[in-house]
């Protein structure tokens, strides 16, 4: 599924979340769906933890 796709499918549940439940279902929706982006993210193994937590070199510094 490309991400243009997946993307139209992600704004119409937080369209729908938002019409039928209100701005605090928005939130939950929108929440759960950043929390499965960053697992499905870290499975596929493009994202590492450690990337938060390390700190920056000075070369690293982007302006």
């Amino acid at each position: 599924m490309s991400m243009t796709k997946l993307g139209v499918i992600a704004g119409m549940a937080l369209g729908f979340a938002g019409y039928f439940g209100g701005f605090g279902a928005f939130l939950v929706v929108a929440a759960l769906a950043a929390a499965g982006f960053f697992a499905g993210r870290y499975l596929d193994g493009e994202l590492e933890p450690g990337e938060f937590f390390r700190p920056r070199e000075r070369g690293d510094r982007q302006r």
